[in-house]
């Protein structure tokens, strides 16, 4: 098990260095199918695609294979070349080396639910589908729990798995790669919020017109109506 006092001295272990290369590989998968769809799209949904087959990626390959080895055993040990990531993970957090029953339960939610989500609004992005904004509120929504639910019994319990003795523990394993799925979720349903506040606020004043020309129409056949009879009584 993980020494919290163990002074890491190298900066990049092997493990940590080809976990890191495979995350920008995932980046530059992701930058490249947005590039096919460019023309389509527009300039910010170009980068929410970007993000989300980004997201996608991670989410089945990465932490699919953390699902399957946890269901089975754990991450700890697996001989499995799909542990190595997580073992490198799990010296920042030690809860992902045991298959701790709550990273588990999220973690199948995530790559089952999530990713289907995010799957079906890529798609809904590329054909401007009217669902796009839902399957978007829905999808930053489960991030933002499934990353409020692994750390907040974690911080109420003392934080007694989290190891930060290290930068790249703290910094980049447990600070950034966390809060990406963080700050982008909150950006992509304030997205959502102004297109829908904009698409609903057309759609009010399409309204309001609609029932003015019907009620101007209505006065315009009464007063004829009005009219023909006046005329009706003097003949």
């Amino acid at each position: 098990m993980y020494n919290k006092t163990e002074e890491v001295n190298t900066l990049l272990s092997a493990e940590s260095t080809i976990s890191l290369l495979l995350t920008a590989v995932y980046a530059v998968i992701g930058w490249l199918f947005a590039t096919v769809f460019r023309g389509k799209v527009s300039q910010i949904d170009y980068w929410v695609l970007i993000w989300l087959v980004y997201d996608v990626l991670i989410h089945i390959t990465l932490e699919g294979s953390f699902v399957v080895i946890s269901l089975v055993s754990t991450v700890q040990d697996s001989d499995h070349f799909a542990a190595m990531t997580w073992k490198e993970y799990a010296k920042a957090d030690e809860r992902w080396g045991i298959s701790d029953p709550t990273i588990v339960s999220l973690e199948i939610l995530t790559v089952t639910i999530v990713t289907l989500f995010a799957i079906m609004l890529i798609y809904a992005i590329i054909e401007g589908r009217y669902y796009r904004h839902f399957l978007q509120i829905s999808v930053c929504v489960c991030e933002l729990y499934g990353g409020w639910m692994t750390f907040c019994p974690e911080w109420l319990t003392g934080s007694k798995y989290l190891h930060t003795d290290n930068w790249l523990y703290l910094w980049v394993y447990l600070v950034f790669f966390n809060m990406l799925w963080v700050v982008i979720p909150l950006l992509l349903l304030w997205q959502s919020w102004a297109e829908m506040k904009i698409l609903l606020g057309g759609q009010g004043d399409i309204i309001s017109e609609t029932i003015t020309t019907t009620t101007n129409t209505v006065r315009t056949y009464e007063t004829r109506s009005k009219a023909k009879a006046k005329a009706s009584k003097k003949d």
